[in-house]
C-alpha cells in the first residue's frame, strides 16, 4: 500500500514539473520579442501560439468588415416578402388553385426540414382571397400539412401544460380561425394533421374541437340564407335582392326594360338600363287608397350589401298620413290564425306596474313600390313610373316627386363630398310647392309630360 501512494505521489510531482516546465517556456516566448533576445525555441514557437485564445470582450471591440455584415443581414432577412416573391413568380400567368398548390409544393421540396414554415404559412394565407382558394378545404389542409410531423408533440406533462412550441401552435390555431371566418368545416383529414403535428392536447386541437361543435348547431340558423355564388346576371342579381328587400310572398316582381345597346340615326350607341320592380298586393291597395292631393315622392338610391356586392335601389313613397285623416279599419281576426294582430286580454295591474312606455313612435310613411336600375337618372325613373301606372292607375292622378341625392359616388369618400359631389341636390321636379287646386289647367300637361 505504501509503495502505491509514493508511485501516485511520485507521478503527481512528474506532472506538476512538466507543467511549470511548459509554462516556463512559454514566458520566456512572450518575453523575447519585447526584450530584444533571439528566441532559442523558434521552432516550437507556431505550436505553442496555437493553445492560446483571445477573450470575449477583445471580441467585442473588433469590427466586422462591411462586406461581412452585408452578408449576414441578408440571411437574417426571414420577412414576409421573401414567400410573397414565391407567389407571384409562380402566378406570372394566373392566379388559380393551381398555381397556388404549386407554390406550396416548391416550398416544402426546397428543405427537407422544412425552415421557415411558420413565415410562409403566414403569407399563404394572406395570398388566399387573391387566388380565390380561400373557401377551398383541400388547400387549408395542405397549408397544415407544411408543419414538421411529430416534431412539436409534447413528450411530458409539463411541455403539454406550459403550451410547447407557442409560436407554432399559435399558426394552426390562425389557420382554423380564417376557416372559421370563411365558414368552412374542418374534416377528418384535418383533426389528423393536427394529431401528427401537436398531439391530442393542443391549442388547435381544442380550437378544432370547439369548432366541430358550433358550426354544425349554427349551420341552419339563418332564417334569410345568402348564397355563396350570387348571379352575374344583373336582372337576376335584382330580381334576388328585391326579394329578399320586400319580406313578402305575395310580391311580384315585374322587368320592365332589359339591358339592351341601341343605335341613333346619327350613329352613337345608346346602352338602355335594366328596370326591375317590386310591388305586393297590400301596397297596390295602399296606393289605391291615397289622396290624390298628396304627392308622392321617389327616393334613392339606397345601398344594400350581398357579400362583398353592392346594389342600390329606390323606393315610391309619400309623407305620413295626417291624424285627422286616419281612419282606423277594424283587424280581420282571419287574417293571420299564427300571429294575431290584436289581443284583447284583460289582466289585472299590480299597483308598482307602470301602465306607461317612453318608446316614441315614428310615422316614416307607406312605401308603395320599389326597383333596381342601373342608371337611376330622372328619365330612367320615369319609365318605372310608367309601368307602374298601368297597374295603378291613380298615379296619373297624384304628382310624382323625384329626391334623388348623389348615391354611389358618397361612398367613394370624403374627398367627394368636400369637392361637392357629396351633397344631396334638388331637383328640378321639387318646384311643385303650390297646392295642385290652385292651377288645375296646367296640372295635366305636366303630367302627361313627366309620364312619357
Amino acid at each position: 500500500m505504501k509503495c502505491s501512494r509514493c508511485l501516485l505521489q511520485l507521478q503527481c510531482l512528474r506532472l506538476v514539473g512538466q507543467s511549470a516546465l511548459f509554462a516556463a517556456r512559454c514566458g520566456a516566448l512572450l518575453q523575447a520579442p519585447s526584450s530584444g533576445q533571439p528566441s532559442v525555441l523558434h521552432n516550437t514557437q507556431h505550436q505553442v501560439l496555437r493553445l492560446f485564445h483571445t477573450s470575449p470582450a477583445c471580441a467585442k471591440n473588433q469590427t466586422v468588415p462591411a462586406e461581412f455584415d452585408h452578408e449576414n443581414n441578408k440571411k437574417g432577412d426571414k420577412s414576409l416578402i421573401t414567400y410573397d416573391d414565391l407567389f407571384e413568380q409562380m402566378a406570372q400567368e394566373a392566379k388559380t388553385k393551381a398555381t397556388f398548390n404549386k407554390a406550396v409544393d416548391v416550398f416544402i421540396k426546397r428543405d427537407i426540414r422544412r425552415r421557415g414554415h411558420v413565415e410562409f404559412i403566414y403569407a399563404a394565407l394572406k395570398k388566399m382571397p387573391e387566388f380565390g382558394v380561400e373557401r377551398d378545404l383541400a388547400v387549408y389542409n395542405k397549408l397544415l400539412d407544411v408543419f414538421p410531423k411529430e416534431v412539436f408533440v409534447p413528450r411530458n406533462f409539463i411541455q403539454r401544460m406550459f403550451n410547447h412550441y407557442p409560436r407554432q401552435q399559435e399558426c394552426a390555431v390562425q389557420v382554423l380561425e380564417q376557416m372559421e371566418n370563411y365558414g368552412i368545416l374542418p374534416n377528418v383529414t384535418t383533426k389528423v394533421l393536427l394529431v401528427q403535428i401537436f398531439g391530442e392536447k393542443s391549442h388547435p386541437i381544442r380550437k378544432y374541437q370547439r369548432l366541430m361543435y358550433w358550426f354544425p348547431k349554427f349551420k341552419h340558423t339563418n332564417p334569410f340564407p345568402l348564397p355563396q355564388q350570387l348571379a352575374e346576371d344583373p336582372v337576376d342579381l335584382a330580381r334576388f335582392s328585391l326579394k329578399r328587400i320586400a319580406n313578402d310572398l305575395d310580391a311580384k316582381v315585374t322587368v320592365y326594360q332589359l339591358p339592351s345597346t341601341d343605335v341613333t340615326e346619327s350613329g352613337e350607341d345608346i346602352t338602355l338600363p335594366h328596370i326591375v320592380g317590386i310591388q305586393s298586393p297590400s301596397q297596390m291597395e295602399l296606393l289605391a287608397k291615397h289622396n290624390p292631393s298628396r304627392p308622392v315622392f321617389v327616393e334613392g338610391p339606397f345601398p344594400l350589401w350581398l357579400r362583398k356586392t353592392c346594389v342600390y335601389y329606390y323606393v315610391l313613397r309619400a309623407d305620413p298620413t295626417p291624424p285627422e285623416e286616419k281612419v282606423e279599419e277594424p283587424y280581420d281576426p282571419d287574417r293571420c290564425l299564427i300571429y294575431p294582430l290584436q289581443l284583447d286580454l284583460d289582466l289585472d295591474l299590480d299597483l308598482g306596474d307602470d301602465e306607461s312606455f317612453d318608446v316614441e313612435d315614428l310615422d316614416e310613411g307607406p312605401v308603395f313600390a320599389m326597383c333596381m336600375t342601373s342608371q337611376g337618372d330622372q328619365a330612367t325613373l320615369n319609365q318605372w313610373i310608367s309601368g307602374l301606372q298601368q297597374n295603378n292607375p291613380i298615379l296619373g292622378q297624384v304628382p310624382t316627386l323625384f329626391r334623388l341625392n348623389a348615391g354611389p359616388r358618397e361612398l367613394q369618400g370624403p374627398a367627394d363630398v368636400e369637392s361637392g359631389h357629396g351633397h344631396r341636390p334638388e331637383p328640378e321636379t321639387q318646384r311643385e310647392e303650390r297646392p295642385p287646386e290652385e292651377e288645375p289647367e296646367e296640372e295635366e300637361p305636366r303630367r302627361s309630360q313627366r309620364m312619357t
